[in-house]
């Protein structure tokens, strides 16, 4: 069963630095996708997939409805196609912040788009740093979801900061498991921010656990979307006595206001790795920097096409 690699619109930078890590040429003209006039996608397979091992490498990068659906139409014509087998490497899962009913008549949206995923014919699942693990739960097929950018993470701590006076810092009681663990193979204190919203996307307290004076605290979280969170955490931090405030963030949506408000914060640095391609609006700014997480996810395409753990 030969490998396959397909890559969307959605991140064509990422699918290439994947393709260069595991050696195999990802087909630039085999998945080419389009619009027509009223708007619908339109997909189409120019290499021949008939039993092979598939591997379409798409994100949920901007404007994440069309990215989506070009995925599943994607997947549809390789299963019709003949492709032995299927499967999507998502490195931001889409809609992975509507995972459960929080108010009455709420819809479970992650759901509906593990639905969608297995009735176009995917067989297998890649993502990375889910934004709860219970997601992985919606699906009927495999769903390899402990690819975590901790390692990526953890490499860039050390390569620009000393660890003799830092302390990682969750901005959320979510985000304390992913921040514990960074702490204890980084050998440093932690804190935590508890935070309480109102309405979506809008803070309106934060009370912080733990030591931070005279330290430089790193900000680790999965997602930063308008960076309210994350310029208020930084503000908190500041004012406990805190030398440095960066953080670092696995997916960078990085939408609205998100790079006025990093600007206009204490926030001294905002790294984010590239699951995501870098919006035009931020690529200006000085305080924001991305990482690399190719290697991570093209070594597990490469394990995944040969049957390894």
């Amino acid at each position: 069963m030969g490998l396959c690699l397909l890559s969307g619109s959605g991140h064509k930078e990422l699918a290439a630095l994947v393709s260069s890590k595991i050696g195999y040429p990802v087909g630039e003209e085999a998945l080419h996708s389009s619009r027509f006039s009223n708007g619908e996608t339109f997909v189409s397979i120019g290499a021949s997939v008939r039993n092979a091992d598939v591997f379409i490498i798409q994100t949920a990068s901007n404007p994440v409805n069309d990215m989506l659906m070009e995925l599943l139409i994607a997947i549809n014509a390789c299963k019709t196609a003949s492709a032995r087998r299927i499967t999507a490497v998502m490195p931001c899962f889409p809609y992975s912040r509507q995972d459960k009913k929080d108010r009455s008549r709420a819809p479970i949206t992650a759901k509906l788009v593990a639905n969608m995923l297995e009735s176009a014919g995917c067989n297998h699942i890649i993502t990375m740093d889910l934004h709860a693990s219970q997601i992985q739960g919606f699906f009927n097929i495999p769903v390899d979801k402990y690819l975590f950018a901790e390692k990526t993470m953890i490499e860039y701590i050390r390569r620009n900061y000393s660890t003799d006076d830092l302390v990682v810092v969750s901005p959320d009681a979510g985000g304390a498991k992913r921040a514990a663990a960074i702490a204890d193979r980084l050998h440093v204190d932690l804190a935590i921010i508890h935070k309480e919203r109102k309405i979506a996307n809008q803070v309106s307290r934060m009370i912080l656990v733990g030591n931070v004076a005279r330290k430089n605290a790193i900000l680790v979280d999965d997602i930063a979307d308008t960076c309210g969170t994350l310029a208020l955490a930084a503000q908190i931090l500041k004012e406990q006595g805190a030398n440095q405030c960066i953080a670092i963030v696995t997916h960078g949506f990085l939408s609205g206001p998100s790079v006025k408000v990093i600007n206009e914060s204490v926030l001294d640095r905002l790294v984010v790795s590239n699951t995501l391609p870098l919006p035009d609006h931020a690529r200006s700014c000085e305080k924001i920097q991305q990482m690399d997480v190719s290697p991570t996810i093209a070594e597990a395409i490469r394990r995944t096409h040969n049957g390894e753990s």
